[in-house]
């Protein structure tokens, strides 16, 4: 029996950093670095820092 083939990306929530609950979801590559990107919440009407948190699908 074959061993399951893993997908090149993987999708992960990108977290706010104002701690305000909002997010994101995106791809990134499975092989690639931790992403962190500044886009806009809404909650508090301003750009701030996104990190990513804990990955939505395996």
């Amino acid at each position: 029996m074959a061993a399951k083939a893993k997908a090149r990306t993987l999708i992960v929530r990108m977290i706010s950093t104002a701690q305000t609950g909002f997010f994101y979801t995106t791809q990134r590559l499975r092989q690639g670095p931790r992403m962190s990107a500044v886009k806009y919440d809404p909650q508090v009407k301003r750009r701030v820092l996104f990190v990513e948190s804990k990955k939505t699908r395996k």
